[in-house]
C-alpha cells in the first residue's frame, strides 16, 4: 500500500510528480514538530493558569518554552510553501525571537514567564517567534481552510499586543490564552490525521520555480 502511494504519479500545474519516502518523513517531521509544539504551549499554559505561584512550575515554564521553540524551529525547517521569500522570513522571525529569548532569560535573574509577564515590553523580541507561528497558521488558514486557525490567526497578535499595550484586562488575557492553546492542540491532532500528500503541495511549481531561480541567476 506505502509503495503504491509513492509511485503514484500526481498532476501538477507545470507537469506530472511523484512523491518520494524523503517528501512523506519531511511532512511527518513537520506535523511531529507542531504536535510537540503544541503539546507543550498546552502544559505551560495550564501550569501558568493554575499553578502560576510555584517557583518550581515557573522554572518548568522555561523548560517548556524551550521545546515549544525549538519544536515549532523543526517544522519552519520542513513546512512546504511555495513563496521563498516568506518562508524565510517565518524562518528567520523565528531566530529573532529564538535569540530575544534567550537574552532576556540571561538578562533578569526571575524566571522567563515572570519576565515576559511583567516586562511587557520584552514582547517586542520573543514575539517575532509568534509571529512565526502566526504565520504557520494563516498558511494552514488559506490552504486547507481549518476553522481553528482561522481564529488562531488574529487571536496571537489580539493577546500578545493586547498585553503589550496594557489593553486587556488579566481575566480575559487569562481566557484567551486558554483558548490558544485548546485551538493549537486541536489544530495539531488535526494534522496528525490529515492524509500526507496535501502538506507535500503541488512538487511542479517548486520544481518551476526552481528552474526559473536558475535561469534568472544564469543570465545575471
Amino acid at each position: 500500500m506505502t509503495q503504491a502511494l509513492e509511485s503514484a504519479i500526481y498532476e501538477g500545474q507545470f507537469g506530472t510528480f511523484t512523491i518520494t519516502p524523503d517528501d512523506r518523513w519531511g511532512v511527518v517531521i513537520y506535523r511531529a514538530g507542531l504536535m510537540v509544539a503544541a503539546l507543550c504551549f498546552a502544559i505551560g499554559s495550564a501550569l501558568a493558569l493554575w499553578q502560576a505561584n510555584n517557583p518550581t512550575v515557573l522554572q518548568g515554564l522555561t523548560l517548556l518554552y524551550t521545546g515549544f521553540s525549538v519544536a515549532l524551529g523543526v517544522s519552519l525547517l520542513t513546512i512546504h510553501i511555495y513563496m521563498a521569500p516568506l518562508h524565510r522570513a517565518l524562518q528567520a522571525f523565528w531566530v529573532i525571537g529564538s535569540l530575544s529569548a534567550l537574552a532576556i532569560g540571561h538578562a533578569y535573574s526571575e524566571p522567563f514567564a515572570l519576565t515576559v509577564y511583567n516586562q511587557p515590553m520584552s514582547i517586542l523580541g520573543i514575539g517575532f517567534t509568534f509571529a512565526a507561528l502566526t504565520g504557520i497558521f494563516f498558511k494552514e488558514a488559506f490552504c486547507f481552510d481549518r476553522l481553528e486557525t482561522k481564529f488562531l490567526t488574529p487571536l496571537l497578535p489580539l493577546l500578545l499586543l493586547g498585553h503589550l499595550f496594557g489593553l486587556l484586562p488579566l481575566a480575559i488575557e487569562q481566557g484567551l490564552l486558554a483558548l490558544w492553546a485548546g485551538l493549537f492542540l486541536i489544530f495539531a491532532i488535526r494534522k496528525v490525521i490529515q492524509p500526507i500528500p496535501p502538506d507535500i503541495g503541488d512538487k511542479s511549481v517548486f520544481d518551476y520555480l526552481k528552474q526559473q531561480k536558475m535561469t534568472k541567476a544564469g543570465v545575471s
